[in-house]
């Protein structure tokens, strides 16, 4: 059984998310993350024989706000 971990970049597009890159190292993927004006997540994910088998999203960024009236 082959097994590994990456950081995955993923961002929004319309109502998907979409992987855009991967990383083994989570400083590269971080940065990449934070320099970028998309909505994006950074995504820790656990892999066995190419199958997802754990996906933990560790930061989001570029969230929307609503605007509240008063």
């Amino acid at each position: 059984m082959v097994r590994w971990e990456q950081f995955e970049v993923w961002t929004q597009n319309g109502a998907r998310w979409e992987m855009i890159a991967s990383f083994h190292d989570f400083e590269i993927a971080s940065a990449v993350v934070r320099n970028r004006p998309d909505r994006m997540r950074l995504i820790h994910a656990v892999y066995e024989d190419g199958k997802v088998v754990g996906q933990d999203i560790l930061a989001e960024f570029g969230t929307r706000r609503e605007k509240t009236s008063n």
